[in-house]
């Protein structure tokens, strides 16, 4: 039996109509400029959820997208994963709500929340239960709705976030190409740099909680700057070692769209061509476990991904959690799969017809 592996046959991504500049935020009364948010972030604006949306709503469009470029039907997906740290609710999984939304009764469905390394995290899971045997294809999301949890007073955490959400089809293949490398790591000791504190068992909802804005994102900047370079850097230098690659191989770069600056560091510690790195921050903020899916979609459809390049993803978020990722781009629905679901169609259109006219 040949070796399957697991390759993204869709992408799909979905960003909220509402466009909030760095000009809206000074007019709102933050206490910053667009030049100061330009120059330390590289963002120039950022989308933010219009009411109703919500990170299920948001995933499921991105989810319908990526389906539909796949040519699978939901009925047929064995797997949903959503790495998410803005879940419409501590319980039910958002995973869940999608699952239902789309239609995937057949499909397990869970959330995986490893911050702004989520969607490596959900990918690498992913990929493992398919090359276990596990699974056949699955639906792996990105998606946030961190707008919600902004301090709008706090010109450290409220300039750099926004809404979206992305998602890639993975299914097992034949093919040669596929998920080369995926590693994760974490430090718990350092999570209290860039965390949600209120809202859990720790520190439930009260109105004392609320009045100290203890349910906003807080960060200590500075620190998690540096931790987020040396993090990015070794974990892309590990995930090409397991892949068996060098940086000289990899075609295209996306890292998590955290901050221009940290971009540009990891970028220049692994000696990395900028012209082979994908950046988009300027237009969506960062949107934590979504950045990454969003970017593997638009670079998709700019033309900058194309069939059988390789890919490094490269993530780090709160947690603190990093990791990073090696794959061969297909980016394209699996023509033996395609034919076998059209056959599979065909048998059940005739059969419900028989069912109608027997006795």
């Amino acid at each position: 039996m040949a070796k399957q592996n697991a390759v993204v046959t869709g992408y799909g991504f979905y960003a909220p109509s509402r466009v909030v500049t760095n000009l809206d935020l000074e007019k709102m009364g933050v206490g910053t400029s667009d030049e100061w948010i330009t120059t330390r972030t590289g963002i120039k604006e950022r989308r933010f959820a219009s009411d109703g949306e919500t990170t299920s709503t948001m995933a499921t469009r991105a989810a319908r997208i990526a389906l539909e470029r796949a040519r699978l039907r939901p009925q047929d997906l064995d797997l949903v994963v959503l790495g998410t740290c803005s879940p419409d609710y501590l319980f039910p999984a958002t995973a869940c709500l999608v699952q239902t939304a789309l239609g995937a009764e057949r499909a397990g469905a869970f959330d995986v929340e490893a911050a702004c390394t989520s969607f490596v995290s959900a990918l690498a899971i992913a990929n493992g239960m398919i090359l276990a045997g596990s699974a056949r294809n699955a639906l792996v999301i990105g998606a946030e709705c961190l707008s919600h949890l902004l301090d709008l007073k706090d010109r450290t955490t409220c300039v750099l976030f926004g809404d979206g959400a992305g998602a890639v089809v993975l299914e097992a293949s034949n093919a040669s190409v596929g998920v080369e490398s995926a590693v994760l790591h974490a430090d718990g000791s350092k999570g209290d740099l860039l965390w949600v504190e209120g809202g859990g068992s720790r520190v439930p909802a009260t109105n004392e909680t609320v009045a100290q804005g203890k349910h906003f994102i807080r960060m200590q900047g500075g620190e998690t700057f540096k931790l987020a370079v040396k993090s990015m850097a070794d974990a892309a230098e590990e995930a090409l070692a397991e892949a068996g690659v060098t940086a000289d191989d990899i075609d295209i770069m996306i890292p998590h769209q955290a901050n221009v600056r940290i971009i540009d560091a990891v970028v220049k510690r692994l000696k990395f061509p900028e012209e082979k790195v994908f950046v988009n921050i300027q237009r969506y903020g960062n949107t934590s476990a979504a950045s990454i899916p969003i970017a593997i979609a638009e670079a998709a459809e700019q033309g900058r991904l194309k069939k059988g390049d390789r890919v490094l993803l490269v993530a780090f978020g709160g947690g603190f959690t990093w990791g990073a990722s090696v794959m061969e781009w297909w980016g394209v629905p699996i023509p033996d799969r395609r034919e076998k679901t059209i056959v599979e169609r065909a048998a059940r259109t005739v059969e419900d017809v028989l069912d109608k006219v027997r006795p």
